[in-house]
């Protein structure tokens, strides 16, 4: 009897482990033909029938580190914005599920990057770096996420084991060049954008780069090198013709630059751009020549007739025709020039000298105070503010005189000219105390001042 128990209960045993063995080949078999489902609808571009399929493997099998990146893949490859966000957390989870494994990290670093969220991408990056040391690509994709994210050290740092690892990535020595000009180290990058160059002759990045660096340094023959290669390679661009010329006329080779233009004209016809340069060339260039100054005039009327004209645009057109003594005229583009956003600040400037000629004090004035709204810092605060304290008691307006003296004394207090203006302005205003405290303060400073002196007796 016994035995028989023991028979029976050995018999049934067995049976449950087929079946479990059976359920466990059967779930593994449909795990596998769903990620076969899902990778070949993802061939044939069907990603939607594909996150089907990983997400049926995902709930066949839930600790599938390769059914989530699988999933997460076709979800980054969706590209829409919640997508991606799908993808990153698919890439979280893969990696939680098999820490040893490189993938999902530096594809959590990826679609982390395309999410602008850099430090998140340096971050997954990192933790791939650290299971393999020897990884190029990875350690340039670090290094392009911490240079996004604003560390140039750490991007420096990274690159820099990118190209000891690999020396003939071209974008690498790119990114190194650019992580070098930020740390003010220019010669250095030159050499990166150099060897990025020699490797890559079409890496349009870099040469932008170096015939930048080139002509901050006064390399202008290199400069010009460079710029005239990037317009071969690019020559629907009008704006390539356009930097050569400018280029040749900042090396003094005026002729050469007005030829370039003329060379591109013949391509682009009545083109703006090209207008605006020639104008600018003939005003800037010697004026040995008469003629000169109606070239410059001519063209930039050309380009500044357009209804979309920029300010920087319009306020080279006010200088040509201020030039040539239309003062009218001058102004009258000016006014444009000081509407049109972004609005150039020497605009500003230039209209408040030419308004106030014409006697046009409170438009004069309301141009210098909104520059100064534009530039931070104005180093010349100072003087602008006594322009202004100036306009204003022409136009007879002696509080807002008094209130811009009182903040060009505070810039600079040791200044007794200053002093002796604002107490000027202030007895002028009716407070003959404040006046008797500012004379004070600048006898203090310079006791044998005579314009203190007068003004002190005067008030008494």
């Amino acid at each position: 009897m016994t035995r028989a128990i023991a028979f029976v209960t050995v018999l049934l045993l067995t049976a449950a482990g087929a079946a479990l063995l059976y359920q466990a080949t059967a779930r593994q078999r449909d795990y596998r033909a769903a990620l076969t489902r899902g990778d070949n609808a993802l061939r044939d571009d069907q990603s939607f029938a594909a996150i089907e399929a990983y997400s049926g493997a995902i709930e066949l099998h839930p600790d599938s580190m390769l059914a989530y990146l699988r999933r997460g893949q076709t979800y980054r490859r969706r590209g829409d914005r919640g997508d991606l966000d799908a993808a990153a957390r698919d890439f979280r989870k893969a990696a939680a599920l098999d820490p040893a494994a490189i993938a999902p990290l530096e594809a959590l670093g990826d679609v982390n990057y395309q999410l602008d969220r850099y430090g998140r991408a340096a971050d997954a990056f990192e933790r791939a770096i650290a299971l393999d040391d020897r990884s190029a690509r990875i350690s340039h994709k670090l290094g392009l996420a911490r240079y996004r994210d604003g560390d140039v050290d750490a991007a420096l740092d990274a690159v820099s084991r990118t190209v000891r690892l690999d020396e003939r990535q071209a974008d690498a020595h790119y990114l190194l060049g650019m992580c070098l000009r930020e740390k003010g180290r220019p010669t250095e990058a030159m050499r990166a954008f150099e060897r990025a160059l020699a490797l890559a002759p079409g890496l349009v990045a870099a040469r932008d780069e170096l015939a930048d660096l080139y002509g901050a340094h006064g390399r202008r023959t290199d400069q010009i090198e460079q710029l005239q290669v990037l317009a071969a390679l690019d020559p629907a661009r009008v704006e390539r013709q356009v930097a050569v010329a400018m280029a040749h006329a900042q090396a003094g080779h005026w002729d050469l630059a007005v030829l370039t233009l003329g060379s591109a004209l013949e391509r682009h016809h009545n083109d703006p751009l090209i207008y605006r340069a020639l104008g600018q060339i003939w005003l800037e260039r010697p004026r040995d020549d008469a003629a000169f100054l109606s070239k410059a005039r001519e063209a930039l009327e050309r380009a500044a007739s357009s209804p979309a004209a920029p300010s920087d645009l319009l306020t080279l057109y006010a200088r040509a025709l201020l030039d040539e003594g239309a003062v009218a005229d001058g102004e009258r583009a000016l006014e444009q020039a000081i509407t049109r956003f972004p609005v150039e600040p020497s605009a500003f400037l230039l209209y408040a000298a030419v308004a106030e000629k014409q006697n046009h004090l409170t438009p004069a004035r309301n141009a210098l105070i909104a520059y100064g709204t534009l530039i931070r810092p104005d180093t010349n605060a100072v003087s602008r503010a006594v322009q202004i304290a100036a306009l204003s008691l022409r136009l007879n307006d002696v509080p807002t005189a008094v209130e811009w003296l009182t903040q060009a004394t505070a810039a600079s207090p040791n200044d007794p000219l200053l002093l002796a203006s604002l107490a000027d302005a202030q007895f002028r205003n009716g407070d003959r105390t404040g006046a008797q405290a500012t004379i004070a303060r600048g006898l203090d400073r310079d006791p044998k001042n005579a314009q203190l002196a007068v003004l002190a007796r005067r008030i008494r």
